[in-house]
């Protein structure tokens, strides 16, 4: 019983240690719970454990400790193997890391030699492709070609024809011009005979002489040297009993009317109205101002309002009831004349309008501007149709039936076609280009450019006929106009220093200068439908009305 009594004793304290190695590995078992799952761990802690209770019982049981040494060395002996087993398989994983390396760096080179290879035929397939449009692009080209060689023969036979055409009709019209001058020549000389004639005549009729006349007695073949007209020759004796009717420049050798302060400030534009004594003026005060001529002189009608900037042109239609004005505002106005009311306002320039005229139809209108454009209006749809950019400045223009002829800032007169929004012909003068108008049979041109010259050009042959120039006649702006006498005898332009002069077409001298009344330089002239009127405007405040009534 003593010995049972110890023994138990021994468990009993044996136990309590081993509860307490328990309480500790249950209290630091977290932190090392990651290393104590490791199976092989757990064998050796539980090997520890236990040759710690065997230790403890050896000195109770060295029999006991000599079965527990030898298990020891067993479980030492597997655990060995065990470990060896380990470094083998782990020997062996890493066998198979490597193999699997190598095979994935083997698909990784066949990947990449995959892709070279689509590369490679997709580049030959794009080759073929480009190969394939390129043989289709040189075909049609070569097509084109063919085709652009078969137009280019078509046109360069259709310009030789055209210009045998041409050459045909200027010689043709050329023909024409040398018969017409022919004919004004000996009418001309016929005239010329029957006045010398009836001057012969009326010489050897024997009529009383009154000292007072003032007589100076012509010889006989007076009529024969030189270029004395007839006006001169009529100034000069009083042996015609009954002179000649007064032709268009007799109308104006006396002044008996004139219009002061016709504007509030420079008068840019005048023109009669067609088949009446109607005219109007056109300033920088912004208004179109309607005159009618009676006994001599003028008589204000109304003003036409409206516009935003000075008045640059003035042009009526042929029946004179619309009347047409451009301005500085980049716009035209069409005014009615019975009424004064502003009907249309043209707008679509980017420069000044400075020239706007009507055409034949008057259903058409076409304006020139400083933007470099000439434009084609619609009167019955109000808009623009055509826009033609001519290069230059338009200063002036003036219109046949389908064609329209422009004077321009680089020096230059365009014939354009209507229909074809092309340029017809330029001729090139020797100044800008600051005035043109048209005779009545619409066969003459005129033009007069800063080069102070005053040129008329024929329409049938497009080439300057006759040219003139006064001492001291000088034209004094970019916009100043001349005009022809309604039968296209005489041309009229105002000069710088506020001189009219009128030349007469047939002997290409000057037949008139009419220098008082005007203070500044003449801007504008128009000559009334009848010729009995001339009325010029000027820088100033002043238009003039040139009459003998």
């Amino acid at each position: 019983q003593v010995v049972m009594a110890e023994r138990r004793a021994d468990c009993t304290w044996k136990r309590h240690i081993s509860e307490q190695l328990k309480l500790r590995d249950r209290v630091q078992r977290q932190a090392f719970e990651e290393l104590m799952s490791s199976p092989v761990l757990s064998d050796v802690l539980s090997c520890l454990l236990t040759v710690s209770v065997l230790c403890f019982s050896a000195s109770s049981d060295s029999s006991r400790g000599d079965a527990l040494l030898q298990e020891m060395s067993q479980m030492r002996i597997k655990h060995q193997e065990e470990l060896t087993e380990l470094h083998k398989k782990r020997g062996e994983l890493a066998q198979s890391v490597i193999e699997l390396n190598n095979q994935i760096q083997q698909k990784d080179k066949e990947i990449q030699s995959n892709e070279a290879k689509e590369r490679e035929c997709v580049c030959v397939r794009a080759r073929d492709d480009l190969e394939r449009a390129n043989q289709t692009l040189k075909d049609e080209y070569d097509a084109l070609q063919i085709t652009f060689s078969a137009l280019e023969e078509k046109l360069r036979k259709t310009t030789e024809d055209n210009q045998e055409l041409v050459s045909r009709w200027m010689a043709e019209k050329a023909q024409e011009a040398n018969k017409l001058n022919a004919e004004n020549e000996k009418d001309s000389r016929r005239r010329q005979a029957k006045l010398q004639k009836e001057l012969a005549d009326a010489a050897k009729e024997p009529l009383p002489i009154d000292p007072d006349d003032d007589i100076e007695v012509l010889a006989e073949d007076g009529g024969k040297g030189g270029e004395t007209s007839p006006s001169r020759a009529l100034s000069r004796t009083k042996r015609l009993s009954h002179p000649p009717p007064p032709g268009l420049l007799d109308s104006i050798s006396n002044i008996f009317g004139y219009v002061s302060e016709a504007h509030d400030g420079e008068v840019n534009a005048v023109r009669f109205s067609p088949g009446s004594r109607m005219v109007a003026t056109g300033g920088m005060d912004r208004r179109v101002k309607l005159w009618e001529v009676v006994a001599g002189h003028c008589e204000a009608k109304g003003a036409l309002t409206g516009s935003n900037a000075g008045i640059t042109s003035i042009d009526f239609d042929s029946a004179g009831s619309y009347l047409l004005a451009a301005s500085n505002d980049f716009a035209s106005r069409i005014w009615t004349v019975d009424d004064f009311r502003l009907r249309h306002t043209l707008t679509g320039h980017s420069g000044k309008v400075l020239s706007a005229r009507f055409l034949l139809d008057n259903t058409r209108i076409v304006s020139g501007s400083y933007d470099r454009t000439l434009k084609l209006w619609d009167l019955r749809s109000k808009v623009c149709m055509k826009t033609v950019f001519a290069g230059s400045s338009c200063n002036d223009i003036v219109c046949t039936e389908q064609c329209v002829m422009s004077g321009h800032f680089d020096k230059k007169v365009r014939f354009w076609d209507i229909r074809a929004e092309s340029i017809v012909q330029e001729l090139e003068l020797f100044g800008r280009v600051t005035s043109l108008d048209l005779n009545h049979e619409r066969t003459e041109l005129l033009s007069c450019s800063r080069d102070d010259l005053i040129k008329i050009i024929d329409l049938r042959t497009n080439s300057v006929r006759q040219t003139f120039s006064a001492q001291g006649f000088k034209c004094g702006a970019d916009w100043t106009r001349v005009t022809f006498s309604p039968d296209g005898s005489y041309v009229a332009g105002g000069s710088a220093d506020g001189a009219l002069y009128v030349w007469n077409v047939l002997t290409g001298k000057v037949d008139r200068t009419l220098d008082r009344h005007h203070n500044s330089a003449i801007n504008s002239v128009s000559w009334s439908p009848s010729g009995a009127f001339v009325v010029s405007v000027e820088k100033g405040s002043r238009a003039v009305l040139w009459s003998d009534v």
